[in-house]
């Protein structure tokens, strides 16, 4: 039987079977702390008016992974990404501790993607120098927009010259960068939005990251909305910024990154394919698979008590194992971001069942013009990349 019985859009709960390859393993570190919350943002982030405790902090990072070493022993680590906040205002020598002890304590791979976020109000030439020799071989840049005006509606710490000099700064230092940039923006143009995107592509960087803004919860914006383009203005932005980048030889791998070939972001494709990644600092959260089971884990939220927590050798604050009939709803989450889709097969080596146990939901989203799929391969068509949440609810149990 291949699931004929099912109903689209019915429960469906798998039986997650031993999984004898765990998935790539990747480590994602938080830092924190930032110069000024912007009113967008809704990541676990802090300003820095008192300070950055950044040797107390690395100290705890360091007592957290030693922690967390029994549950991913032996395990290499393919990619590294240290996000934030800011992690920029990292000085370089705390950075190359980090990472020094990084590989001490754990296998990593000789030729592993090592991210480092940084936003252009951070900038500096000596900063960026030491960030290479620690280690580092991809920086990412906050720039979001090169128009002042965005910039000050956004408030971000820099300006469009700042901006500028931070990007050729970055590609001075490394061979690897990623511009992030918004769209959607207050007040905003089409026109504006492709002059934005433009002017990232002039700089000739390895990739770019295009994301529409919007209103999250808990954030300044969301309790008091600023004038946003409305849906046909922001879906014409969207086309544009995806007609220059391909004009400009850019592949369009996820719903909203960028590359040039073979520059793809191995981190978040390992995010996307549904690998391991374990999460050290406050707010981090981690995904864990075992022989049997899927666990997921978030560390403490406020710095204080997470380097507390993390000294004493208990940074995790909430663990659960993912419910079996939650997998493929997960599994979906993520991978059906990828514009090419992924093998077929790799729902069965990731979460430890057959992708039979989808078949209802794939038909659905198939009749419905929201995916292709063959013997080998799922992938979202261009209405499903249009309309992702209504594709992912087909596997909602």
């Amino acid at each position: 039987m291949r699931g004929e019985g099912l109903k689209p859009g019915s429960s469906l709960t798998p039986h997650v079977s031993r999984l004898t390859d765990p998935p790539p393993l990747s480590l994602y570190i938080h830092l924190p702390w930032c110069v000024r919350k912007c009113p967008y943002c809704d990541f676990s982030s802090f300003e820095s008016r008192e300070g950055v405790p950044e040797q107390e902090y690395v100290t705890a990072l360091l007592k957290d992974l030693e922690a967390a070493l029994p549950q991913v022993w032996g395990r290499k680590i393919v990619s590294i990404f240290i996000g934030g906040g800011t992690p920029s205002l990292f000085s370089a020598r705390e950075i190359d501790r980090l990472l020094t002890q990084v590989r001490t304590l754990l296998p990593v791979e000789a030729h592993a993607e090592i991210t480092l976020e940084a936003n252009p109000g951070t900038a500096e030439a000596q900063k960026f120098v030491g960030f290479r020799v620690a280690g580092v071989n991809r920086l990412s840049l906050g720039i979001q927009s090169f128009n002042p005006r965005h910039l000050q509606a956004l408030g971000r710490i820099h300006d469009d010259r700042e901006a500028r000099a931070a990007v050729e700064l970055a590609l001075h230092h490394f061979d690897n960068v990623n511009l992030d940039l918004m769209y959607g923006l207050p007040g905003q143009s089409v026109d504006e939005a492709l002059a934005d995107i433009r002017a990232a592509i002039a700089f000739d960087p390895q990739h770019i990251s295009a994301y529409h803004l919007t209103l999250e919860p808990n954030t300044v914006f969301y309790s008091r909305p600023p004038p946003l383009p409305d849906d046909d203005i922001a879906a014409a932005m969207q086309e544009g910024i995806e007609t220059e980048l391909a004009a400009a030889g850019y592949e369009h791998y996820e719903t909203s990154a960028f590359a040039r070939k073979n520059r793809r972001c191995r981190h978040n494709l390992n995010y996307w394919l549904f690998g391991d990644y374990l999460g050290i600092g406050a707010a981090a959260h981690g995904k864990l698979t075992s022989h049997d089971r899927i666990l997921r884990q978030v560390r403490s939220r406020q710095p204080k008590a997470y380097m507390e927590r993390a000294l004493a050798g208990n940074a995790v604050e909430e663990e659960h194992e993912v419910a079996p009939q939650e997998l493929p709803f997960e599994f979906m989450m993520n991978a059906l971001r990828l514009t090419g889709g992924f093998p077929s097969a790799l729902l069965a080596a990731r979460i430890g069942m057959s992708s039979d146990a989808t078949l209802a939901a794939l038909k659905e989203a198939e009749r419905r013009g929201l995916i292709e799929r063959d013997e080998s391969h799922i992938r979202p068509t261009l209405l499903g990349r249009r309309f992702l949440n209504d594709l992912l609810q087909l596997f909602l149990p």
